[in-house]
């Protein structure tokens, strides 16, 4: 059976771990797995602007021994052009997994039913998964390794109904760890998410919250994550996001109430005196670089551990 990654949740605990174990392992020795070796072909295939994406997939795919295959979605015009459908048949004919940043999950979940082969998500407007493993391997570092995951309170600011809080959901209650929302109470994360990600938490011992004060969602946190105010594809204007999430910025005053030893996570790019304060982005407990270069072995652990499978 071809295993995909298209949301948090299609790793069990337990595979979550073998991921992330695999990670720091690969982390540590950076040709150890070559299961791209040929070289073969990996498509990668982007619909949205991209640095951190396009940087981490194309050397990961290289170091793992193989060619990364970067497509102009612009270009290809995948479900316009061409469908989804065709477009899957054609790839999975020639390369080994197919890296997708798209708009709406649905297309990624059309791709992964029709490609015969791997399918990860790179970023869609529903989840982020790559980007959430990144940052429990960067919570693990700093906590002390991967068992200290669990347990461990994660709170995350900003717009609680984009990408990056549904994946905050999903990983974290994997990973046996306590997930707090705070978020105008407009701006709540899909209540399926939440559901799904209450199911996971019961058995792993973890907990989902959201909250819509700041203060609260922060107060005693281990680890204290925020994002842009307006993702891509957003229509919400500059005056109305400040006015919805102005109370959610990230300051050293709502930093002060987390732990004393609570790290700083943002996946970039980051908006200085927005979302987060620049004194706290560059401050001393902030590891959004540590977090930018994880994402480089989470993902070729990502791969290697679906290609082994499929």
């Amino acid at each position: 059976m071809t295993r995909h990654f298209l949301r948090d949740d299609d790793l069990t605990p337990a595979e979550q771990r073998q991921v992330l174990e695999l990670a720091l392992r690969l982390k540590a020795e950076r040709f150890a797995e070559r299961p791209l070796a040929g070289p073969r072909a990996v498509a990668i295939l982007f619909d949205k602007p991209t640095l951190r994406t396009q940087l981490s997939f194309t050397v990961g795919v290289a170091e793992l021994g193989g060619h990364p295959m970067v497509v102009d979605g612009n270009l290809a015009q995948i479900g316009v052009r061409e469908s989804v459908e065709d477009t899957a048949g054609v790839l999975g004919r020639q390369v080994a997994a197919v890296v997708w940043r798209t708009f709406h999950q649905s297309r990624l979940e059309t791709m992964a039913r029709h490609a015969g082969v791997p399918v990860v998500n790179a970023l869609t407007d529903q989840f982020h998964p790559c980007q959430a493993l990144a940052d429990l391997l960067t919570i693990a570092e700093h906590a002390g390794g991967l068992d200290a995951l669990r347990g461990r309170t994660l709170a995350y600011v900003g717009d609680g109904a984009n990408n990056m809080a549904h994946s905050y959901l999903l990983a974290g209650a994997t990973a046996g760890m306590h997930v707090r929302v705070g978020t105008p109470t407009s701006r709540r994360p899909d209540a399926d998410v939440v559901d799904r990600a209450a199911t996971v938490a019961a058995g792993t011992g973890g907990s989902v919250t959201v909250l819509h004060d700041a203060a609260a969602a922060v107060s005693g946190a281990h680890a204290v994550a925020t994002d842009t105010w307006v993702s891509m594809g957003d229509a919400t204007g500059a005056a109305e996001a400040e006015q919805l999430f102005g109370p959610f910025r990230l300051d050293a005053a709502l930093l002060g109430r987390a732990e004393p030893d609570a790290v700083v996570l943002h996946c970039m790019p980051a908006y200085r005196g927005k979302e987060i304060a620049a004194e706290v982005i560059d401050g001393p407990r902030s590891v959004v670089f540590d977090e930018a270069e994880n994402r480089l072995h989470v993902q070729k652990a990502v791969l290697t551990w679906l290609l082994e499978r499929s």
